[in-house]
């Protein structure tokens, strides 16, 4: 190999690895965030929730994760129902993760592995939780836009969240048409009973 593809392959390797290296940190930090707010006794369910919720809302890219899993209905909607359909799917999201998130907030993780890559510049990073009993790998995917991570999805037992939610969504979206004005209504009504299931 000649001195100028060293060059090029040294350059390539270590800026993925930093890219990795730095989305993991950032990971690691925002979920440390939620699982200390399970933590905390000294707040109220709802407080809690309220917190988790925005640290979720903050990293996750929700627009674009709401556009992805109701595209055929998205589309055809008006700009208010968009709307609407984007912020009950943003608490639809929180709620979800906030479920998951809560039966591993008194275990054990660790982050096992991060690759970067650079053909659609996206890290997959690799969580390990330990239970008493077994260990899950729960793997996120990472995206930097604009000086920032956010989280476009994440797979627990090779399942992908966003295409289960896409799946779910679609099957619901066919009963009626793909009206997601109609949809914003089955959707608001799902949080409203996770929400209260959760604060109370």
């Amino acid at each position: 190999m000649n001195f100028l593809l060293r060059i090029f392959f040294f350059c390539f390797l270590t800026f993925g690895s930093a890219s990795a290296d730095e989305a993991s940190e950032w990971l690691k930090g925002e979920i440390d965030i939620i699982i200390n707010a399970y933590q905390n006794t000294n707040i109220s369910d709802e407080s809690r929730f309220l917190l988790i919720e925005d640290t979720i809302n903050n990293n996750f890219a929700g627009k674009a994760l709401g556009k992805f899993v109701a595209k055929q209905a998205y589309v055809s909607a008006t700009i208010d129902v968009r709307e609407q359909y984007i912020s009950l799917f943003k608490r639809h999201l929180a709620l979800n993760i906030t479920s998951m998130m809560q039966g591993y907030s008194s275990q054990n993780y660790q982050i096992v592995d991060s690759k970067y890559n650079d053909s659609n510049k996206t890290t997959m990073i690799d969580m390990e939780v330990k239970t008493n009993t077994d260990k899950i790998l729960v793997t996120w995917r990472i995206k930097e836009h604009k000086d920032r991570f956010f989280v476009i999805d994440f797979y627990v037992a090779n399942i992908s969240l966003m295409q289960a939610k896409r799946s779910e969504f679609n099957s619901m979206l066919k009963k009626i048409e793909y009206n997601l004005e109609a949809f914003n209504k089955i959707l608001q009504a799902q949080n409203e009973l996770s929400y209260n299931k959760f604060i109370n």
